[in-house]
């Protein structure tokens, strides 16, 4: 029999981080922490990476619904892909931790080159919006640091400024050696989206994720028809939790690629779901993750790989806290690795 303890983090960003939404300056996570009750010392721990103001879950109730899982963790463990199907982070969260339990607490998810410290995984260099020598400041930062993927945020500053900063990376650098993708959040209206993305398609772009705000089905599939560069949609994913709505949503859109973010869309057997019906649609997909302590980053990046993909993935969240848990997570060269450190699980252990 299990029992189990909810804990609350509040993680702080080093610096203010800029998106079309807002700035961030801190972020809530909870943890459900696991054990046998004739064994406390051996737990496994799942992060619930609720995102305030995007998660489908981000409701009032949000802790009560947690209490009531812990209290009933017995009950919930057997049946949660559907019963918490209304509170994906949760549900991600439980499910972490379960799988935490099969690894003995050790946090190994799977087993892979990556798990055990044999191989890297390529990721994106995050650029967060701000002012214009903020966010060449941190290309500088990105390439120095030896990636060859940047991803950067638009839709807060104006769009020629972000368009300049744009056209003088890529005259630096060629499609060859950068890829460079861009992420809207939503921030473009479906009236505009069209004649921007022929503008960024001239730069060699890779992909934007989600010109428009979700939940515009007939213009996101128009645009995802006419675009000169592929479209990803991410937000869009977020609430569609019934197999057959996920299908639905695919074939109608038919985007070129899709991004899954465990936290937001239900966890590992929901993003999986995606990627099946994806395959079936010839759609591609990288994972990424929603902001997550590097208890729920280090979950993420081994089941991300344990696909054949060399995508480059959206993994490089581990140092934007000043209060982040430590784990044995390390980038180098555009690269997100493990290496032989351990975690640092203090909070946790009463």
């Amino acid at each position: 029999m299990f029992k189990a303890k909810q804990f609350k983090h509040r993680l702080i960003f080093k610096q203010a981080s800029g998106t079309s939404r807002g700035i961030l300056k801190v972020k809530d996570s909870w943890f459900i922490k696991i054990c046998f009750e004739d064994e406390p010392k051996l737990f496994g721990l799942g992060e619930c990476g609720l995102l305030k103001g995007l998660s489908f879950d981000d409701v009032p109730n949000y802790e009560e619904k947690l209490t009531e899982v812990c209290e009933n963790i017995n009950d919930f463990s057997n049946n949660f892909h559907t019963s918490l199907k209304d509170f994906p982070s949760i549900r991600f969260g439980l499910e972490m931790a379960l799988m935490d339990m099969r690894s003995l607490g050790k946090r190994k998810f799977y087993t892979t080159d990556f798990s055990d410290n044999n191989s890297g995984i390529p990721i994106n260099g995050l650029i967060w919006m701000g002012n214009e020598v903020f966010m060449q400041k941190q290309i500088e930062e990105k390439i120095e640091a030896g990636f060859d993927c940047i991803k950067m945020k638009i839709g807060a500053i104006n769009f020629n400024t972000e368009y300049e900063i744009l056209k003088s990376l890529r005259k630096r650098f060629s499609k060859e050696t950068i890829e460079i993708r861009v992420d809207a959040n939503g921030a473009f209206s479906a009236e505009e989206a069209l004649e921007k993305l022929d503008l960024l398609s001239k730069l060699d772009i890779h992909s934007i994720e989600q010109p428009i705000k979700q939940g515009q089905i007939k213009e996101m599939a128009r645009l995802c028809s006419k675009t000169p560069l592929a479209i990803a949609l991410d937000e869009e994913l977020i609430g569609i939790n019934i197999l057959a709505e996920k299908q639905s949503l695919l074939e109608a859109i038919k985007p070129q690629y899709i991004i899954l973010k465990p936290s937001l869309i239900g966890g590992f057997k929901a993003s999986e779901e995606w990627i099946v019906l994806a395959q079936k649609n010839n759609i591609d997909w990288w994972a990424t993750s929603a902001l997550e302590s590097n208890i729920g980053l280090n979950a993420i990046a081994q089941w991300a790989a344990s696909f054949d993909t060399t995508v480059y993935q959206g993994l490089g969240t581990g140092g934007l806290y000043t209060n982040n848990i430590s784990a044995p997570l390390e980038i180098r060269k555009g690269h997100l690795w493990m290496n032989d450190d351990d975690f640092d699980l203090s909070i946790f252990k009463h």
